[in-house]
């Protein structure tokens, strides 16, 4: 009996043989989804398929992203565009088997028959500056000591953010975008402006889904800015150091996108693909800083983390400073990142800066700074606990922090009240772009999850801001005859083509601004010196540092 068991030797081999193959087919159908991906995803990057990303948008400490004047917009740059090919259920109602998932990739859903299918977002190509197909966008002109940029059509891009899951277009705009009233959204469906997975939207009560795609196309107006040059303080194969003026933001954020640093340099002096290496206040003028490749960006990064850099500034403040060295180790709270305004309070972030007097013309004084940390406006926070405030500081020299103006932390009203105050005392000046209210900021909506809890109550302030749209000189924020806006026949072009500065959707066309004058557009803060191990690069004193200057 025992011999003759050996009989089934040779079927107990097949068998295992054909385990084996099992195994190898189960294998081969776990990897072979994300295989064919990235064969797909090759091809469509050779075929140019996929819209180049953006990766100069944001500087590190600066969290504001572009954003548009009451439309959806991610926080940061672009968002590549979704195709929306995605493969419909048969018309017999019979489904394709669906593909085995691969590791870590989520398993598509399948709708019944006739539901909107919802294709994945597309991965973003990391390492894609601004091109020249951005540059392309409009031009400059210089009118009034100032740089302008004229009007020019823009896609504002955003996946559906989670809280949107469920809802209608109409009801996100009417409950997060307020700057533009409904009937504005209903007139740029007609117009073909709203696409939805790169369709147009036909109608705004369509739900979201996760992974939709929103693109809006809008007419774009930029504040403008000084029209001094930037100067180039030193250039190598490794480094791009520049001398910011006053009023120019370093990177394309809020409603600033061609008047900013990175697109002057590229525009008017072909230098592309730059890393900044640190930001300064879009009021802060003197020494910036590129690097000219991620290596370099990266070495000079691990740097300021080792705390390897130095920074000096300087400035003129209000009164006569003391005569001694101060350091003040304060530490600093956001109030609210909306507005851009911080305070020293105990639960802030520590930080400490260094001071020393220069100079005292009997009504300010000139300050060397050296600031040791890099809290988000310290030099300016610091100085206004100390009581000496930056003498045409538009914030934190203001007479809505109360009497004493902020001296030794004292300020006489809760966070709400002063940010209310800032900004009815902008209002009235006209210069809400001061406190980087405008655009997409100006929409009331749901708080950000990270902000602090004194942001949470503050939807009688971003009712105020977004009023500040009707001022004196300006005219109904939409035209009366929005009804009249007709349908975009088939796939939906910008208007007026060929003299894209004016729309007929647009408020801010219809608006007179007023504009600022060359000298309210400069803040007494330079960065005169950054020195790190290897480098040290200055920029020349400005004029109002001088011993000779004149307060007027």
């Amino acid at each position: 009996m025992w011999l003759g068991g050996r009989s089934w030797l040779p079927v107990l081999g097949q068998v295992c043989s054909s385990l084996r193959c099992l195994a190898f087919a189960r294998t081969w159908g776990a990897c072979r989804g994300p295989m064919a991906e990235r064969l797909s995803t090759g091809a469509e990057a050779a075929s140019g398929l996929g819209a180049p990303a953006q990766q100069n948008g944001d500087a590190g400490g600066d969290a504001r992203g572009e954003q548009p004047p009451g439309h959806p917009e991610p926080v940061g740059s672009e968002v590549e565009a979704v195709s929306g090919d995605a493969k419909q259920p048969s018309g017999n109602g019979e489904r394709a088997p669906a593909a085995a998932p691969g590791p870590g990739k989520r398993k598509k859903r399948r709708g019944a028959v006739g539901e909107r299918i919802v294709p994945p977002p597309k991965k973003r190509r990391a390492g894609v500056s601004f091109g020249d197909e951005h540059f392309a966008e409009t031009s400059y002109y210089f009118e009034g000591g100032l740089r302008k940029v004229r009007p020019y059509y823009f896609d504002f891009r955003t996946y559906c953010k989670g809280r949107w899951v469920g809802h209608s277009l109409l009801h996100v705009f009417g409950t997060e975008f307020r700057a533009q009233p409904l009937a504005y959204y209903e007139a740029a469906v007609r117009a073909g402006r709203l696409h939805l997975n790169e369709e147009p939207v036909q109608d705004l009560s369509i739900v979201l889904k996760d992974n939709d795609f929103l693109r809006n196309t809008v007419h774009r107006h930029e504040p403008p800015v000084t029209a001094e040059p930037i100067r180039l303080l030193a250039e190598n194969e490794d480094v791009v150091v520049v001398d910011k003026p006053s009023s120019i933001p370093v990177h394309p954020c809020g409603r600033f996108r061609h008047n900013t640093v990175i697109f002057i340099l590229g525009k008017e002096h072909q230098l592309k693909e730059l890393h900044p290496l640190h930001r300064l206040d879009r009021l802060t003028s003197g020494v910036l800083m590129f690097a000219k490749t991620a290596a370099v960006s990266e070495r000079i990064h691990e740097q300021v983390r080792d705390r390897q850099l130095e920074k000096e500034y300087v400035c003129r403040v209000a009164g006569e400073f003391p005569a001694e060295e101060v350091t003040c180790k304060e530490p600093i709270l956001v109030v609210s990142y909306k507005v851009g305004v911080c305070r020293v309070d105990p639960q802030g972030k520590a930080c400490e800066s260094v001071f020393q007097r220069l100079s005292y013309n009997g009504h300010s004084s000139v300050v060397r700074c050296r600031p040791l940390t890099g809290r988000t406006h310290q030099i300016r926070v610091h100085l206004q606990f100390l009581g000496h405030p930056i003498l045409n500081d538009p914030i934190y020299n203001s007479a809505a922090w109360g009497p004493s103006r902020g001296r030794g932390g004292h300020i006489p009203k809760t966070d709400e009240e002063l940010l209310r105050d800032l900004v009815a005392e902008h209002q009235a000046k006209q210069s809400l772009d001061v406190l980087d209210l405008c655009g997409g900021d100006l929409c009331p909506g749901p708080p950000d999850s990270t902000a602090p809890s004194s942001e949470l109550s503050k939807d009688c302030l971003e009712e105020m801001a977004a009023s500040a749209q009707k001022m004196d000189g300006a005219v109904e924020a939409v035209p009366q005859d929005l009804d009249g806006v007709p349908m975009a026949s088939g796939k939906a072009t910008r208007t007026d083509v060929v003299n894209q500065e004016t729309d007929p959707l647009c408020s801010e066309c219809r608006r007179v601004p007023q504009d600022p004058s060359p000298q309210d557009l400069v803040m007494f803060l330079h960065a005169l010196r950054y020195k790190g191990p290897d480098f040290e690069y200055h920029s020349p004193m400005p004029a109002w540092a001088r011993d000779d200057w004149q307060e007027h």
